[in-house]
């Protein structure tokens, strides 16, 4: 397990080192950072979950909050903030609630917060053994959906357009990108060319999606040669069967 904690902060506070004299006393490392893009950058990869210590400074600092946002979603870190109401409230605007792992409020009740710490760091670890699987739509509404019905048993990054897509695979290398396959400006058989054109992205298996289950079109999706297609309309059930067959038999080829 990796028992490191980033804990972002505005200087060095007693409550700072009061919550890392308790995550010690536990056997978690604390590494302690400013809210500054530069040190955040050069302390990102030290630590998969993350402790963030608001306070009112965070109401000028756009920057800092977008970059701390996209590292979150690009490598799938867990936030966990500190702060009142107004100061949650404040982060929310450029921080979506969904990548809010936990929110402490005060006054800190810390041991509390290091019980609840500690099981954080416990889930991370089985998270980050799971399989990861990039979902790409540009239906808003059918990316939650599909996502809370994968979350229960992969690690889902979710994408609502192609290029989007290209970006994320550029730094990350999902086990499996369920691919839509009609989105507008970038479709979804243009991204699998760009992706199989490269020698990074190439071998990353696709499935399709789709909402058209007539031979013809089905024909025409599989001439692309993914891994496979899923019907946008099957439930959760048959979707989570298709899927867990995928990667039995992915499994099944090695041997």
């Amino acid at each position: 397990m990796d028992n490191n904690v980033l804990i972002i902060s505005q200087g060095s506070t007693f409550m700072i080192d009061a919550i890392a004299k308790n995550l010690k006393e536990v056997g978690l490392n604390s590494i302690i950072t400013t809210p500054d893009i530069k040190e955040l950058r050069s302390h990102e990869d030290d630590a998969e979950v993350y402790l963030f210590y608001l306070g009112d400074y965070i109401e000028n600092m756009t920057e800092t909050l977008i970059y701390l946002k996209d590292v979150c979603i690009e490598k799938e870190k867990i936030l966990n903030v500190i702060g009142d109401k107004v100061e949650v409230d404040m982060l929310k605007k450029t921080v979506p609630e969904s990548i809010i792992v936990n929110v402490f409020t005060r006054p800190l009740d810390i041991k509390k917060m290091i019980s609840v710490m500690s099981e954080v760091l416990l889930s991370s670890d089985e998270f980050h053994h799971r399989r990861n699987i990039l979902l790409v739509d540009d239906d808003v509404t059918y990316l939650k959906t599909v996502k809370g019905w994968l979350d229960e048993e992969y690690r889902v990054t979710i994408v609502n357009s192609g290029m989007q897509a290209i970006t994320y695979v550029a730094k990350n290398t999902p086990d499996l990108i369920l691919l839509d396959y009609e989105m507008p400006i970038t479709p979804g058989p243009q991204v699998m060319e760009m992706m199989k054109s490269e020698m990074g992205t190439s071998s990353i298996p696709i499935i399709f999606l789709t909402g058209k289950g007539d031979k013809e079109s089905v024909q025409k999706v599989l001439a692309l040669k993914p891994q496979g297609y899923i019907l946008k309309t099957v439930g959760k059930e048959k979707l989570l069967e298709q899927i867990a067959n995928f990667f039995e038999s992915q499994k099944a080829s090695r041997y």
